[in-house]
C-alpha cells in the first residue's frame, strides 16, 4: 500500500499579521543598513592610506567587504535574511577587526569612529534583529572579540576596551529590545488568531440558527399551518383542498433539502412563484394582480413565501374573509402586497413569542435585504406590504 507523504505548506502572512509586518520591516532595515554601512566605510576606509596601512591589503579588503553588502542586501531584500547570511556577515566582520592593525590608520583608530568601528556596530546590530538570541548574542561577543584583538594589536588598548564595551551595550540592548518586540508580536498574532476563531464559530454559529429558523419559517408555514388550520375547525369535513394542500406541503418539505443545498443560478419569475401560492389556496376568495417580474431566486423565495405565510394568517385568523394579492414594481422595487377585509388586529398587542409575522415574514424579508411593513386595526383588515430593492 503506497504512502502519501503530508505536506505542509507555510503559514500565510494573514494568518500571523504582525509577525509578518515584523519580518518585513526587519528584513527591510538591516538590508538597507548593511548596504549605506557598505559603500560609506568603502569611501572611508580609501581616504585615509597613512602607513601602516597596507593598501594591498586594504583595497581587497574593501572591495570583498563592499560587494558582500551589495549581495547582503539584494538577498535580504528578494529572499529574506537566512542563517548564512548572518553567519558570512559575523565572520567577515570579526575578520576586519581583527585585521585593523594593516587597515587602519593610527590616527583615525581612537574615538571609536573608524569605518572598522561602525562596521562592527552595524554587524551585531543586526545580527541581533535577524537571528535568536542563542545564536545573535553569541555571533556578536565574537565580533566584540575579533575588534578588541586587532584594536590593541595596533597598540591602542584603550579603543579596545571603550568600542568593546560600546558593542557589548549596543548587543545587550538590541537583544532585549527585540525579545520584547517579538513577545508583543506573539501576544498580538495569538489574540488575531483568537478573533478569527472566535468570528468563524460566531459565523458557523449564526449559519446553524439561520438554517434552524429557516427550517421553522417552514414547517410553521406548511404542516403546521394546515394543522392548525383544522384544529381551528376551517375543515368541516372531507375535503379534496385538504388533500391538495397536505400533498403541497409533503413536497415543499422534501424538496426543502436540496433546494437549500443547491439554488438555481440567474433569476426566476416571481408571478409564476406567486401563482404557485395562489393555486395551494383554493379555500380562500382571493383576487390576484401578478404583473410579470424577475428577481434573484432566493428573493423570490422570500416573497412567495412571506406572501404564502400571510395568506395563510388570512385563512387561519379571518375565517370567510377575502384577500388580494398584488404584485408590482416601484421604480426599482419590487413590491407584494397581500390585503384582506378581516376584523383585523393591533400589532402592538401580538406577543412576541408567537412566530407567524416575526419569523414567516418580517425575518424571511430581513434575509435578503427586504423589510415587510404590517398595517392593521380592530375593524380595519390587514395590509401586509413586502418590499425589496436590488439590481433588475
Amino acid at each position: 500500500m503506497p504512502v502519501v507523504a503530508a505536506t505542509t505548506s507555510p503559514p500565510s502572512p494573514l494568518d500571523r499579521p504582525a509577525g509578518g509586518a515584523f519580518t518585513v520591516v526587519f528584513t527591510t532595515l538591516p538590508a538597507l543598513l548593511r548596504l549605506s554601512c557598505g559603500l560609506v566605510c568603502a569611501v572611508v576606509a580609501l581616504a585615509v592610506r597613512t602607513p601602516p596601512v597596507r593598501v594591498a591589503l586594504l583595497v581587497p579588503a574593501v572591495a570583498v567587504l563592499t560587494g558582500w553588502s551589495v549581495w547582503y542586501a539584494v538577498r535580504a531584500l528578494r529572499h529574506r535574511i537566512t542563517a548564512g547570511l548572518v553567519a558570512g556577515d559575523v565572520a567577515l566582520s570579526a575578520a576586519a577587526g581583527l585585521a585593523i592593525p594593516w587597515l587602519v590608520a593610527p590616527e583615525v583608530l581612537p574615538g571609536e569612529v573608524s569605518w572598522v568601528a561602525v562596521l562592527a556596530s552595524t554587524t551585531v546590530i543586526n545580527a541581533q534583529v535577524t537571528a535568536p538570541a542563542r545564536w545573535s548574542v553569541p555571533a556578536s561577543l565574537l565580533v566584540t572579540a575579533g575588534y578588541a584583538a586587532g584594536a590593541t594589536a595596533a597598540d591602542n588598548p584603550v579603543e579596545a576596551q571603550a568600542h568593546a564595551t560600546t558593542l557589548l551595550v549596543q548587543t545587550g540592548l538590541t537583544a532585549v529590545l527585540i525579545a520584547v518586540v517579538r513577545r508583543r508580536i506573539g501576544r498580538a498574532d495569538a489574540a488575531f488568531a483568537d478573533y478569527q476563531r472566535l468570528a468563524r464559530e460566531a459565523v458557523m454559529a449564526r449559519s446553524t440558527r439561520e438554517a434552524e429558523r429557516r427550517q421553522n419559517r417552514d414547517l410553521h408555514d406548511t404542516a403546521l399551518a394546515t394543522l392548525t388550520m383544522v384544529g381551528l375547525g376551517a375543515v368541516s369535513g372531507p375535503s379534496a383542498a385538504l388533500r391538495e394542500r397536505c400533498a403541497a406541503d409533503l413536497r415543499t418539505l422534501a424538496a426543502l433539502a436540496d433546494a437549500r443545498s443547491a439554488p438555481p443560478a440567474g433569476v426566476v419569475a416571481l408571478d409564476d412563484r406567486l401563482r404557485a401560492v395562489v393555486a395551494r389556496l383554493p379555500e380562500l376568495p382571493l383576487s390576484a394582480a401578478l404583473a410579470p417580474c424577475a428577481v434573484p431566486p432566493e428573493v423570490a423565495e422570500a416573497l412567495a413565501d412571506s406572501a404564502a405565510a400571510a395568506l395563510a394568517n388570512v385563512v387561519r385568523h379571518a375565517p370567510g374573509a377575502s384577500a388580494a394579492l398584488r404584485l408590482a414594481r416601484d421604480g426599482g422595487t419590487v413590491v407584494v402586497e397581500v390585503t384582506d377585509d378581516g376584523p383585523g388586529f393591533d400589532p402592538a398587542t401580538v406577543p412576541a413569542h408567537r412566530y407567524g409575522l416575526r419569523e414567516s415574514v418580517h425575518g424571511r424579508m430581513a434575509t435578503v435585504g427586504g423589510r415587510a411593513e404590517v398595517t392593521s386595526g380592530p375593524g380595519a383588515g390587514t395590509r401586509i406590504r413586502l418590499e425589496w430593492t436590488g439590481e433588475h
